[in-house]
Formats: C-alpha cells, sequence, structure tokens
C-alpha cells in the first residue's frame, strides 16, 4: 500500500485558493459540531458529499472535451475512480456505523445541496472547484487521523474490517476498523494531492511540491 505525506497543506496564492479554503473550513465547524467524535457517523455524511466532486469533474470534462473535440489528458478516468473510490468509503462506514433516519435524511438534503453548488462552481471556476477538493482532502486526512488516535487509545471500538472492505483494498482475513481507516486515509491524501495538482495545472502553475508547505496538522 501507497504511503503519502500527511501534514501536506496547499499555501493558498489568490483569491479562489483563499475562497475555498474559507468554504472548506466552514464546512468543517459544521462537521465538528454536528459530529464531534462520532467518527464512524461523520464519515457517512462526508463521504456521500465526497463522492459528488469526482461525478461533476468527470462529466463537465468530458463534456468540454466533447466541444473542442481534444483529449481530456486521463482526467476523466482519474476522477471516475476518485468518485467510485469515494464511493466505496461511503458503502465501508455504513456497515461500521448503521446510520440512523435522521442521519439518512441529512445526506439527502446535504448531496442535493452540494451537488448543485459544486456544479455551478465547477462551470464558473474548475481551478476552484478542484482547490475545494482538495482542501476537503486535507481535512479529511486530519479527521482520520483523529479517528485512529481514539482507536488507538481505546476510546472507540475497532472490531473485524466490513467484509466489504476486506475485499475492495485486498486487506488480511485478521483486519480490523483500524486497518480500514488507514487505508482510507491513504486514499484521502491520494485525492488531496491530485486535485491540488489539477488546481495547479488549469491555474498554469507547476504542481511541485516545492509549491506547498508542509506543516503539521493537528488531528480533530
Amino acid at each position: 500500500m501507497a504511503t503519502f505525506i500527511l501534514t501536506t497543506h496547499h499555501t493558498p496564492r489568490d483569491l479562489g485558493d483563499r475562497v475555498a479554503l474559507g468554504f472548506t473550513k466552514a464546512l468543517r465547524l459544521l462537521a465538528d459540531t454536528f459530529f464531534a467524535k462520532r467518527y464512524g457517523h461523520r464519515a457517512i455524511v462526508l463521504e456521500t458529499v465526497a463522492a459528488v466532486p469526482g461525478m461533476v469533474g468527470a462529466t463537465l470534462q468530458h463534456l468540454r472535451c466533447l466541444r473542442r473535440m481534444q483529449h481530456d489528458r486521463g482526467w476523466i478516468h482519474t476522477l471516475l475512480d476518485e468518485a467510485e473510490n469515494e464511493r466505496m468509503h461511503l458503502m465501508t462506514f455504513v456497515e461500521v456505523a448503521k446510520p440512523n433516519w435522521l442521519e439518512r435524511v441529512l445526506i439527502l438534503l446535504t448531496q442535493g445541496a452540494f451537488y448543485n453548488a459544486f456544479f455551478l462552481l465547477y462551470l464558473i471556476s474548475p481551478k476552484t472547484a478542484h482547490r475545494v477538493v482538495g482542501y476537503f482532502e486535507e481535512e479529511a486526512v486530519v479527521s482520520y487521523t483523529g479517528y485512529l488516535a481514539e482507536i488507538d487509545a481505546g476510546r472507540h471500538a475497532n472490531p473485524p474490517a466490513p467484509r466489504l472492505a476486506i475485499d475492495y483494498w485486498k486487506l488480511p482475513e485478521t483486519a480490523t476498523l483500524r486497518d480500514v481507516v488507514l487505508a482510507v486515509r491513504n486514499d484521502e491524501a491520494n485525492h488531496r494531492d491530485v486535485n491540488h495538482g489539477f488546481a495547479d495545472t488549469l491555474a498554469g502553475q507547476p504542481s511541485a511540491d516545492a509549491d506547498r508547505r508542509d506543516e503539521p496538522r493537528k488531528a480533530a
């Protein structure tokens, strides 16, 4: 399994980046307020939202390539893979946390609002849309690091991994929830790097890590 730098943070360079970061922090505050340390339930709602950008981006990139009759540089496949991966995160945590009716209603409302908002944002500024996702994934890495800390401290149960997760990530039969969270956190770090890279490309900037700073992020 590949490993990623967990403390990577993209420093905002322009107004679009600052708007993307501010939007992300506002949503993080709502999630912290509503879910606190109920990480399994937090993951169910947030992974429902996280699966939207890849599908929206792939659709609009596909239409753009058709209009311009040009190649997509591999972006469509990458974004569809991201959407599928986030959906598998959701299905895994549904097995772990068993959402109640209130959370299912919240999922419907949140997904409906976010899909339309992100669709409009991607139409207006694909660069800012990918930056939003990059910052979302930075926060996801922080959240899953916090989830691991709760498990390691014995404050959260560490049951056997769901069969779905074992098959999807090719985990050993003895895998536990901790192994699943590690795999998911790696996925989120990968999505973070990919989307920041896409945003850099759209801005005409190099996506090398030299243009980002690595700094400690506190797990919440």
